[in-house]
C-alpha cells in the first residue's frame, strides 16, 4: 500500500446507532474530543520550586449532529426513551470517516450516548430553497478508537 500524502477529506463519513442503524445522513458532525483533567500539586520539601502533574479524570466532550430533516420518529423515540428510561436508554454510536473508495480509515465509537438537546429548524415563508434542519447534540461517557 502506498504512503498518502494528503490529508482525506471531512466529507465522507457515516453515523451510526447502536450497531448497524444508519439515522439518516447529518451534514455535520461536530465536537468528537477527550479531555483528561490534571492535578496539580508541591510537595513542601522540594528542593526545586516547581509542581507536579498527575492526571486525573476524563471526561468526553458533547458531539453535535445536523442534518436535513428527513424521518425524526427513530430520533424522537430515542429521546422520549431517554426522558423514561434514564440511563438504560444510552446507545452507542460509531462514526466512521471514509476514502474515495468508501473504504474505512479511522472510527469513533461513542459509548454510554444518550440525546441531551434537539433543536429544530427554522421555518420561514420566505419561499427560499433552504433545507429544513435540525441539530441533536449528544452526551457521552466513553470515547474509543476502533
Amino acid at each position: 500500500m502506498a504512503n498518502r500524502t494528503t490529508p482525506y477529506g471531512a466529507f465522507n463519513y457515516l453515523v451510526n446507532f447502536d450497531g448497524d442503524e444508519l439515522l439518516g445522513g447529518f451534514s455535520d458532525v461536530s465536537g468528537i474530543g477527550t479531555e483528561i483533567t490534571v492535578a496539580e500539586y508541591r510537595n513542601g520539601n522540594d528542593k526545586e520550586n516547581h509542581v507536579r502533574k498527575l492526571g486525573g479524570v476524563h471526561k468526553v466532550g458533547d458531539v453535535t449532529l445536523k442534518r436535513g430533516i428527513l424521518d425524526s420518529k427513530k430520533l424522537f423515540d430515542w429521546i422520549a426513551e431517554a426522558r423514561t428510561l434514564g440511563p438504560a436508554a444510552q446507545k452507542s454510536v460509531t462514526i466512521t470517516l471514509l476514502d474515495e473508495s468508501q473504504a474505512t480509515v479511522q472510527t469513533w465509537v461513542l459509548r454510554g450516548v444518550i440525546p441531551m438537546k434537539y433543536t429544530g429548524p427554522t421555518l420561514a415563508g420566505k419561499g427560499g430553497g433552504e433545507v429544513a434542519m435540525e441539530e441533536i447534540v449528544l452526551s457521552a461517557e466513553a470515547l474509543e478508537l476502533a
